[in-house]
């Protein structure tokens, strides 16, 4: 009887360390997300406004007389590449050129992972995270719970624009395929999300936040560039380790093809980053 009584106290244990570890990991993500709230806000804005725009000058393009899909044919085949362009003939790809393939693939993705690189190195570098381990707050719940507010920038703006661009699109009769635009919306946060686990494991392993921001902004941006110039080359599988093989918004708006394995590569990319900063973070002396 004594030993049954034993064992259930320690089950019992065990489960009040795994409820409070989880209340710890959430007030640390809410703490972070609250402090990302009003810059997501500012950037959904932002971003609503370009979609706006270039959804508001797409009749007037149209209506020109140029032939678009010619001017496309005369672009270098590397710019074509590089920004997945099809066609500029229908609002799709006129949307995927001007607003997914640049400011989604590329500006976003390099803006998250700027952001993110600044979850732990800030604090290092300002000397806010001794105070912070100072509490029963052990460093993994620390590493993952700020990653866990990077969801709030993708989220927001994800929606933010999303309801943009259908609003606008319907307004100028030029209406787009919703489940597509939801796709390529939600196929997006992968992507975001490993760009943003990019920034997280500079973050971990660099003291100074703008050093490990610029890393972030050099990594991402050279992984595109990487991904770009080995194109249909023989050289073509190094540009597997760029996250921009895996989403593809042009093949998703003109063709409808989703692209769920590279979402899947995506998200395991990200585990293995964030449990790799985890890891980094727990074995790191902050002396």
């Amino acid at each position: 009887m004594a030993e049954t009584e034993t064992g259930v106290a320690a089950e019992s244990e065990i489960e009040r360390g795994r409820t409070a570890s989880g209340n710890r990991l959430l007030a640390v993500a809410r703490y972070e997300a609250g402090r990302k709230l009003r810059g997501s806000v500012v950037l959904s804005a932002l971003l609503a406004f370009v979609a706006a725009m270039y959804v508001g000058l797409y009749p007037s393009i149209t209506s020109s007389g140029v032939d678009l899909d010619a001017y496309i044919q005369s672009l270098p085949p590397a710019f074509q590449e590089a920004f997945g362009v099809e066609t500029l003939t229908t609002i799709e790809g006129f949307l995927a050129v001007e607003l997914y393939q640049f400011a989604w693939v590329l500006l976003l993705g390099v803006y998250v992972a700027y952001s993110a690189a600044s979850l732990v190195a800030d604090d290092v570098e300002h000397d806010r995270m001794d105070l912070l381990l100072s509490t029963p707050t052990p460093r993994g719940t620390v590493v993952v719970g700020k990653f866990l507010s990077m969801f709030v920038p993708v989220l927001v703006v994800n929606a933010v624009v999303f309801a943009a661009v259908l609003v606008g699109t319907t307004l100028v009769d030029e209406p787009i395929a919703v489940m597509d635009l939801l796709a390529a919306h939600a196929l997006s946060v992968p992507y975001l999300l490993a760009c943003s686990a990019i920034g997280l494991l500079l973050s971990v392993t660099l003291d100074r936040a703008s050093t490990a921001q610029r890393g972030a902004i050099g990594v991402v941006f050279g992984l595109f560039l990487l991904e770009t110039v080995t194109a249909n080359t023989d050289f073509e599988w190094v540009g597997a380790l760029a996250p921009t093989r895996y989403y593809d918004p042009t093949a998703i708006l003109v063709n409808g093809e989703y692209g769920l394995a590279g979402a899947a590569v995506l998200v395991g990319a990200t585990v293995v980053l964030v449990a790799a900063a985890r890891a980094w973070f727990r074995r790191r002396d902050l002396a």
